[in-house]
């Protein structure tokens, strides 16, 4: 089976341009799935033919006994059912195990956001003086002015940002490029930062646009670093990361009356589904005005 699943990992990466991120994801999930069916049901393991719908379900079912959160399991049995689906078109498999097997729901979470007044606090902090709070200054104006993810950040090179235009190009989950414009403040912020490194660093090659130690690209938890770094001074949500920002971005576009599809464009999202999970944010803010200002509302 690791021989199927190597071959699997190589078509994610060479055909379908997973990230890198996402390939591990995925190889772990099946290397945890083929270590079950190695330890229950051996003969499975050897020959895949073997391999049934109940057997799919045990896994499923000893992960939720040990305790594993319900959107683990979710994912490992979409891992799962992508694999199979990869075995059958190749002819290895002429039915797919995992296919109707029934997902666990998992209870909704509303996506954490700060609020407008807060976000304008919390984009005044990075210390403009410094060529660390320069760049500082700049990620956050790019992550709130422009709603993209943290991967996208740390993958933009300075010839992605167009200040002419105020826009970047961005590269996204699969490989797949978008334009999306950004706030005049996020453009005067990379231009700062930008001018400031060329002073520095004048004879520096490296492309990308962010840097963190040793003149290298920044990596993920140095930006997580830098966000909890500001957003614990003016906010008190749980979730202190990038995507708290692109949280914030898509929230007040609804807030504002932007279009559900316009957004769905600038977040990079395949599904509208996906993005519709902001107008259940703003329908709970309402709410929540509507309870606090109403003089019925509680009575």
């Amino acid at each position: 089976m690791q021989k199927l699943i190597r071959s699997y990992l190589e078509y994610l990466e060479k055909e379908k341009n997973y990230s890198p991120n996402t390939i591990v994801s995925y190889a772990n999930d099946l290397t945890q799935y083929a270590g079950f069916l190695q330890r229950e049901f051996t003969e499975a393991a050897e020959d895949y033919n073997r391999i049934t719908q109940q057997m799919v379900r045990a896994f499923m079912a000893l992960l939720l006994e040990q305790g594993v959160a319900k959107k683990s399991v979710v994912r490992k049995l979409s891992t799962l059912r992508s694999f199979y689906k990869f075995l059958v078109r190749k002819k290895i498999l002429s039915t797919n195990p995992a296919l109707n097997i029934v997902t666990p729901k998992l209870e909704r979470k509303l996506p954490q956001f700060i609020d407008k007044d807060s976000m304008q606090k919390v984009l005044q902090l990075p210390d403009k003086d410094s060529l660390e709070g320069k760049r500082d200054s700049a990620i956050l104006e790019l992550l709130y002015g422009s709603g993209i993810r943290r991967g996208e950040l740390i993958g933009l090179n300075e010839n992605d940002v167009n200040l002419r235009t105020s826009s970047v190009k961005v590269t996204g989950k699969g490989n797949k490029q978008r334009i999306v414009p950004i706030t005049q403040a996020a453009k005067l912020a990379v231009e700062q930062y930008l001018r400031s490194r060329k002073q520095l660093f004048p004879a520096s090659s490296t492309a990308s646009l962010f840097y963190g130690k040793n003149d290298q690209r920044i990596t993920p938890s140095q930006v997580n670093t830098i966000l909890k770094k500001y957003l614990k001074e003016v906010s008190e949500i749980e979730q202190k990361s990038p995507h708290v920002l692109r949280h914030s971005f898509a929230t007040h576009l609804l807030d504002n009356g932007a279009d559900l599809l316009v957004v769905k464009e600038l977040l990079g999202h395949e599904n509208l589904s996906t993005t519709q999970v902001y107008t259940h944010v703003t329908v709970e803010r309402l709410k929540e005005i509507y309870q606090k200002a109403h003089p019925k509302a509680t009575t």
